[in-house]
């Protein structure tokens, strides 16, 4: 094949082609919004209602979730607020990164010997979160996600690391 001007001009349309085509499919975009529930926890199992937002035009979004652990010794709700960045992978297939604080409310619910009392009150934590998103065809998606959480109180219960394991189903829209 001769390198000439047309030529050169059909191989630079095609190069642009395929490298429009990979940027497109590297760029998924995420729904607007998305809400369902989180399941899993950390020091016992529970569920949070979880709401998604999308933020600006990079494939960032806000999270709220809403939930209730519990376990043998203790009950709590909390209240997290969390900043995502999001890549795609492949396909549906996502993984984002993000940070977070949250605050919550805790019932001791141990049998207390010798008159100590219970470590019953507020908190209020740091997070990180890390995980894996599968957005189908539908308005369905799947996550699982891992969550450290660092709490910080006057009460035992909370001042300590808490690796937070879920799986999340959300309603995309």
């Amino acid at each position: 094949m001769k390198l000439n001007k047309t030529n050169m001009k059909k191989i630079l349309l095609v190069a642009a082609l395929v490298m429009g085509g990979f940027m497109t499919s590297q760029a998924q975009e995420i729904s607007k919004n998305a809400l369902g529930l989180r399941l899993g926890g950390a020091n016992g199992f529970g569920a949070e209602v979880s709401y998604q937002r999308a933020v600006g035009s990079n494939n960032n979004r806000l999270e709220f979730d809403l939930g209730w652990r519990n376990d043998n010794d203790f009950d709590a709700f909390k209240l997290v607020g969390l900043y995502h960045w999001v890549w795609n992978i492949e396909g549906g297939f996502n993984w984002y990164a993000g940070l977070g604080a949250g605050l919550g409310s805790v019932s001791d619910n141990r049998d207390f010997l010798n008159d100590n009392d219970p470590d019953d009150g507020a908190f209020a934590f740091v997070a990180g979160n890390i995980g894996i998103e599968y957005n189908f065809d539908i308005p369905l998606l799947l996550s699982l996600d891992f969550r450290p959480e660092i709490g910080f109180s006057d009460y035992d219960v909370i001042d300590n690391f808490a690796p937070d394991l879920a799986i999340g189903v959300r309603y995309q829209f």
